[in-house]
């Protein structure tokens, strides 16, 4: 039986469950998902949360917002961000591999095709692939999208059947509903230009997209025939309950 192929997009705030440091425990559940999925399903995963991995040990004497101090962070916390997911993986049975790609690899034909030939021998392996922006000689991901535009360009790239970007909502709400005490899930959506009048321009608290990154990747998804999920990556089990509809997200198809 042919698996189906997963491209898993986590940004900062689930990996820290809306913390100041990466949650192990958040990165465990996102495992045993896995662990639990992986006869029918293979996944490639795009991480965030290399500069919150470095918060947690170092504190540069510069300022933070400066985008060469973030490319330092980046540098140191990228290792211990692996460390984390290869240390939680691996006592589940499951195995690791670093990808670190930059916007411009999507632009050369022989680029892109190496992109493949590997992501794909390491699947084939039983390799979780976990990719990264190359972000100390990059500023793309630091300033803009928080790695959702990468995660949708590597979709396409290696032909996925879904892609799932983890966020801290349950999907898209409706503009109306957005303040009250139980907004509204837009749960399935055809025409993009309908999502764009009911979202806002609020970014998390750790992460650099917006409502807005996830649907301009969930249109260059849409144009390869992939669907989208903009799902709550916080709930617990978060992956297994969307395939299951047991819990609301926005699905693009």
């Amino acid at each position: 039986m042919t698996k189906k192929r997963i491209l898993l997009k986590l940004g900062s705030n689930t990996l820290t469950k809306e913390t100041d440091h990466i949650s192990r425990g958040k990165i465990e559940d996102i495992g045993i998902q896995i662990a639990a999925l992986q006869d029918e399903y293979e996944f490639i995963i795009v991480s965030s949360g290399a500069i919150a991995a470095a918060k947690q040990f170092v504190k540069l004497d510069n300022h933070d917002k400066d985008v060469f101090v973030k490319q330092a962070l980046a540098s140191i916390g990228q290792p211990h961000l692996m460390r984390i997911y290869h240390e939680n993986f691996s006592d589940l049975g499951l195995h690791t591999s670093q990808c670190l790609l930059s916007y411009s690899d999507f632009e050369k034909k022989q680029t892109k095709t190496n992109i493949v030939n590997t992501i794909n021998v390491l699947v084939k392996n039983s390799y979780i692939p976990i990719i990264n922006e190359n972000d100390t000689v990059a500023t793309d991901e630091i300033k803009f999208g928080d790695n959702d535009k990468l995660a949708a360009l590597t979709a396409v790239l290696l032909n996925v059947d879904i892609l799932i970007i983890a966020t801290n909502t349950n999907g898209i709400y409706t503009k109306a509903s957005i303040n009250n005490e139980f907004p509204e899930t837009i749960e399935l959506v055809t025409d993009l230009s309908v999502l764009e009048k009911e979202i806002g321009d609020k970014k998390s608290s750790h992460g650099t997209g917006g409502m807005q990154s996830k649907i301009d990747s969930a249109a260059i998804a849409k144009a390869a025939n992939i669907e989208t999920w903009i799902i709550n990556g916080l709930e617990d089990n978060f992956i297994l309950k969307g395939l299951k509809n047991e819990i609301a997200f926005t699905k693009i198809v």
